[in-house]
């Protein structure tokens, strides 16, 4: 049995409502209940809330709501592991305990279904407890500078600063969009970043996180250029 978890409370100060804030026309969080539902991969598809209005939009849109995230698992310092967790062991205590289950943000409006059917495979067939969503960063990081107390620059790495940047290796960072895991890994706490985990690579163009109004805009802008060039698309 494989199970979405859509982690989706009420509480988001620095753009109130963001869940069901209308992205590019829907609530946003019906980006991500329709690519799980779209991909296949799920015998449930639940939104895990304590909020009466996202239920409500999830409901309606096609996601499960089974039951109400208790408040002690809804505020700001409580992590995802715990949240999915509790929607796993809700699952189980319905004698249909869950195979692999796959987190995904609300805040994922430019993940496909194709993406999480493929995040299934790379958990499969590798072997592995985790299977994230990863993207390269655009600079190297090892020629990163930060700025000084004194108001000047240092190099983090200054060993690198005579390195062509082609020679330096690849980094990548968590792309945030969803995190496919087996049950069991989820349940005992393992670490998702780590040799235990494999990654699912997207491009940058479709990765970004929401987490002020100026990501908003410019997650909003990104969206409707990728979306006009699929409609011109021979």
């Amino acid at each position: 049995m494989r199970v979405a978890v859509i982690p989706a409370r009420g509480g988001s100060k620095r753009i109130p409502r963001k869940n069901v804030k209308l992205f590019c026309g829907k609530p946003m969080l019906v980006w991500s209940v329709e690519a799980a539902l779209q991909s296949g991969c799920f015998d449930q598809v639940i939104v895990s809330t304590d909020d009466v209005e996202i239920a409500e939009v999830a409901l309606r849109n096609g996601a499960q709501v089974p039951f109400m995230r208790p408040k002690a698992l809804s505020d700001d310092h409580t992590g995802t592991t715990a949240v999915i967790t509790h929607a796993i062991n809700w699952v189980t205590g319905q004698s249909q305990k869950p195979d692999q289950v796959c987190c995904l943000y609300p805040t994922a409006p430019f993940v496909s279904p194709f993406d999480l059917s493929y995040g299934l495979t790379v958990l499969t067939d590798t072997g592995a407890d985790y299977a994230f969503s990863v993207t390269s960063y655009a600079f190297p990081i090892q020629r990163a500078i930060r700025i000084t107390d004194s108001g000047r620059v240092a190099m983090f790495n200054p060993v690198h600063f005579d390195t062509r940047s082609q020679d330096l290796e690849e980094a990548y960072h968590d792309a945030g969009q969803f995190y496919w895991g087996q049950a069991d890994a989820w349940l005992q706490n393992k670490m998702i970043f780590s040799a235990a985990s494999a990654p699912v690579k997207l491009p940058r163009y479709r990765v970004q996180d929401i987490d002020t109004p100026e990501d908003w805009l410019q997650a909003e802008l990104l969206f409707k250029v990728i979306n006009q060039n699929k409609g011109n698309a021979p």
